[in-house]
Formats: structure tokens, sequence, C-alpha cells
């Protein structure tokens, strides 16, 4: 089965390092599209091009050597938007190492993250400015969401002052047009740095759910060869345009988001906020999406949701159930058949891709019902991030729990199962990590003889199709020593109608001398007043979740049913990739 895959990969440029892809970018797709910018919020999208991201990009890593930055540590932070990644790549690709921070952290975590990286200088967009008027860091630099340079002809708009005095906030175009007048003169201290792809060029702080950040060091080589395997079983060609929603600052999307759609020579619009993805994804005119689970499902729920108010909800599904036919005949009639469900996202959505968290195996069959293609993966920021993931030659259907075999050069084991096979998901390939910055017990952790512990648990089906069922720590034991775990039941729970989310754990309870499974519950509150009235009040809401929950007991095991219920009205405490975070709701 694994030779069967890899005489499907798509071919590929080999390729060690970051700068070795952007410069060849450059050179390949130059007069094309890698950035779709908007010059003020609400406004038509213009383009950059590939010379133009090379130039800003070696105009800025070339003033900030001459700053006496070479080698320095250089955080980045804000929405996402152009400047930020030529920010990024400026100072990846030649200048120091780069520190991505995630924009909802607070203020105070922020400067903790600086100083514990020893960051000499930080790139922020506006929003941050009361963030580091104060704040104790050599060189401050402004960037901007909107208004960007769009004609390498234009002259850049400076300030008056110019210049790069140290403890006074820069801007970024004036550090630019700078760079570009020390090129221009001969300057090739960044054009020409030798990058080593072994070497730590980024550290990227994650957002755990268990735990306390911890600093991941990459190299080059652990990021390109990430891409290089994501693009064999994933196709993205230069006609392709993205729309970028994820945080920036996540693995997630700079790796798979923005990288390999520049190594691709395919291009990147931001979006302006999620009430405006469709809208956005119609102006870009978008043909793949990168997103996690959440954002799938909630769109998906929204479809059905339309189609039962406008009384059309029968007449879909014998359209899937025809397209489905046509399907076993080869035929797909999707984007036909369902043409007024594709405008809704602009009418050139043909790709979706979901990672972060697992997917509803039941959304993913069903965008494929409807034409659309979805691949899922499973990655960590600690592997850059991809290990496994579905490769777009395969047909998702019959795995759609599945996160795909292990990318070309990874390899994936698990150890130490149970009785039903699941164990700790182990992996090792070039994209694993240097270690934990400055953590060397907490690398000696999960880094065992080249292998990267995960801590997450899984099996492999005989074709090494990996599942996942949960995490090693969030394990339920019982005093009988039955393993529960709290991702399968949560996945029951939230299948239902009336809720939301859920959170399921343990708690010890002394009168049985046992732990049980306890559940926190988020009501779906806009479903059920749709059903039963907005005067439907909490004692209502709180008997309806009980009774709820009462039928989904009945169709699980009995060591394996939610003997405890609380009721939140508040959204429980999540990551920047929606994934809840159980150390803070517990």
């Amino acid at each position: 089965m694994e030779n069967k895959l890899k005489a499907k990969y798509h071919k590929v440029r080999e390729m060690d390092t970051l700068k070795e892809m952007l410069d060849s970018s450059a050179r390949l797709y130059s007069e094309r599209p890698a950035f779709l910018v908007k010059k003020e919020k609400g406004g038509e999208y213009f383009r950059i091009t590939y010379a133009q991201v090379k130039n800003d990009v070696d105009a800025l890593g070339t003033k900030l050597i001459s700053m006496g930055l070479a080698d320095s540590k250089i955080a980045v932070i804000g929405e996402n938007c152009y400047e930020w990644i030529a920010s990024y790549f400026a100072v990846l690709n030649g200048t120091g190492v780069v520190v991505p921070l995630d924009k909802e952290l607070t203020r105070d975590e922020i400067y903790n993250l600086l100083k514990q990286a020893g960051c000499r200088a930080v790139f922020y967009t506006q929003r941050f400015e009361e963030y580091f008027k104060d704040f104790d860091i050599e060189f401050k630099i402004k960037i901007k969401v909107y208004g960007d340079r769009t004609d390498l002809s234009e002259p850049l708009k400076t300030s008056a002052e110019g210049g790069a005095v140290p403890g006074e906030t820069l801007l970024w175009e004036d550090l630019v047009a700078a760079g570009e007048k020390l090129v221009a003169e001969g300057n090739r201290d960044f054009v020409d740095a030798k990058i080593d792809p072994h070497e730590m060029k980024t550290i990227l702080f994650t957002s755990g759910t268990t735990e306390a950040a911890k600093g991941v060091m990459l190299s080059h080589y652990n990021i390109a060869s990430c891409i290089v395997d994501t693009c064999k079983i994933a196709s993205i060609t230069p006609e392709d345009r993205t729309l970028s929603i994820l945080p920036i600052h996540h693995t997630f999307e700079s790796t798979l988001g923005v990288s390999l759609v520049l190594y691709r020579g395919a291009s990147i619009a931001f979006f302006e906020g999620l009430k405006y993805i469709n809208k956005n994804l119609a102006e870009a005119q978008a043909t793949v999406l990168v997103g996690v689970p959440l954002i799938f499902e909630s769109v998906y729920e929204k479809i059905w949701k339309q189609a039962e108010k406008s009384g059309k909800a029968g007449t879909l599904r014998k359209a899937i159930k025809l397209n489905r036919t046509l399907k076993s005949m080869g035929i797909d009639a999707g984007r036909k058949l369902f043409k007024s469900v594709h405008e809704k996202f602009g009418g050139k959505l043909r790709l979706m891709i979901t990672g972060a968290a697992g997917i509803d195996p039941n959304v993913l069959r069903g965008f494929e019902d409807l034409g659309f293609h979805m691949l899922q993966g499973y990655g960590l920021t600690e592997c850059s991030p991809l290990v496994s993931g579905t490769p777009d030659f395969c047909n998702p259907y019959a795995k759609a729990g599945s996160v795909g075999p292990a990318v070309d050069r990874g390899e994936i084991r698990i150890i130490d199962k149970d009785e039903s096979g699941i164990g700790e998901i182990i992996y090792r390939g070039p994209n694993v990590m240097l270690g934990y910055y400055n953590m060397p017990e907490k690398t000696a952790e999960v880094l065992k003889d080249g292998w990267f512990h995960t801590g997450d648990l899984g099996f492999l089906d005989k074709e090494g199709w990996l599942y996942i069922t949960g995490r090693k720590k969030n394990v339920i034991v019982t005093k009988t020593g039955k393993n529960i775990y709290p991702e399968e039941v949560e996945y029951y729970i939230n299948r239902n109608k009336y809720i939301q989310e859920s959170l399921v754990h343990g708690l010890f309870d002394e009168e049985s001398d046992d732990t049980q499974v306890s559940a926190q519950i988020r009501p779906n509150y806009e479903a059920i007043y749709e059903e039963f009235g907005d005067s439907f009040g909490e004692e209502e809401v709180q008997s309806l979740i009980k009774k709820v929950i009462a039928e989904i007991n009945e169709k699980l095991p009995i060591y394996k049913r939610v003997r405890n219920i609380a009721v939140r009205k508040d959204e429980f405490i999540k990551t920047t990739t929606s994934k809840i975070q159980r150390h803070k709701n517990i």
C-alpha cells in the first residue's frame, strides 16, 4: 500500500531552506501575484508580485543587518497581513532568529516571552502600539495591516524622520526604503547570507492545551522538508488562491497556509474577520481554504440550517443521493448540482484543508457530497507541523475518521498499546524540532532516540492510516483499570443539536471511591431558543441537557457514562486555533 501511494505522489522541487524557496519562487513566478492585499478595510484586492516580495524582503533584511541585528532574535506580532510575512522572511532568511508571537496573549505574557527568547527587536501592528510604548526593547518597528505598496515602480511613503534610532518607534516603510538604497549601492550582506539548513532559525511558543508555553526550536530544513512532503500529497498550483484566516503566528498557518503556497507559486489573500469569510472568498476568487474544524463544522451546519428554513432540505438530500450514485460511476457532478452552495463561497473553492484538531467525519463526508474536496492532517508545532495527512488522490470517504498515513519521510509508531490496540503516537522525520528553547529536561522528556513522543493516543490500520483517539494526559482511568478517552465521549455529546461544545474529564467520587466521568456542557442556546422560544428558562435548559445526556449514556458502555453534569453559559478558554484548554477550564 505504501509503495502504491508513493507512486502517486505529486512532483515537487527539492529545497533545504526557505531562503532557497523564496528566491526560486521569485525567479519562477516573478510577475505572478504572491499576495492580494487591500489599501483599506472593505476595499478591493490589489496584487503584490513575487518580484516585489523578493525586493521587500531583501531590502528589509539588508537594513536590519546594517542596524547591528545580525544573529539577533526578533519577534513579530499582529494581525494577518503582508508586512507581517515580509518581516518574518526578512529575519528568517539571513538576519537572525524569528520569534512569531500569538496576538491573543496578554500584555504580560507578551513581555515574558520576549524576555524568555531574548529578543532585541519586535515588529508589531498598530493594535499593539500601547503595549510597546514604554517597553524596554532596543528596536520597535511598526507595521501596517492595510495600505501596502502594490507596484514596485511606486516610491515608498516614508516619514520625514526616517532613520533607525534605538529606543524610538520605527516605521516598516522607512526601513525598507533605506534597505533598497543599501542594496542599490551594492550591499549584499543579506542577499548573499549563507543559511545553515540545520541551525535554529525560529522559536515558536506553543499554546498548549495542557500546560504553559514552551519555545519550539525549528530549523529551515525542518520547515522546508515539511512543505515538500506535504506538496507530494496535496496539489497546489500557481493558479490557486488561498484566503489566510488562521492565526499567522501558528505553524499550521505560517508553514502550510503561507510558505507552502509561496513555494508552489500560488497567491494568498488576507481576510478581514470571521464574519467576512464568504465575502472575502468571493472577492479573492479563492480556490483553497485552510482552516480548523470549528470553522468548517459551523459553515456546514449553516448550510443545512438554511436548507431547512427555506424548505429545500428534502431536495438537497435527494441531490446528494444522486451525486453519490454518479460518483460510484466515476462522475462527480457536485459543482453543478450544488451550484448555489458553491456560489456562497465565491464559486471557485475546490479544496478545504483542515487540521489542529479532529473534524467530525460526517462533516468531511458532507462537504465531499456537496462537491468540495476536503483533506485533513495531523500535526504538532514540534513537527513543523505535519505528521500525517490524507492524500488528495485517495478516496476520503472510506477513511473519513483518519488523519492519513505518515508524510513521505516520516515514520509513525504506536507504543504502550492497550487491549484495543490504542497507544501513544511517536514520530520521527526530518521535520521534528531541534528541542525546546533553554529547556533540556523538557526536551529529553519528548525526544528519545530520534523519536518525538507526541502525548497523543491513537492507532494505525492495516494500511498504515492513523486514527487519533485523544491525549495521553487526558485519559480517565477507573479503579478497575478501564481507560476512558474524553475526546470519544465528547464526540457523541457534541453531535447533539442542543449542545454547542463540551469538556469531559475525570472527577474522583469519595462515595464510590472511584473516578467518574464528568462533563461541562455549553448549550447551543441559538438552537434551543429557535425551537422552544426565547422564554425557555435556564432551569428548563438544564433539564433539557440532562435529558440529552441521559439519552447519550444509553448508547455508551456503563463505565463510559457521564455521571456529573455542569452546564455553563460562558465560553471555554481556548487556544487561538479554537482548541479548549483543559487545564484552564477544569
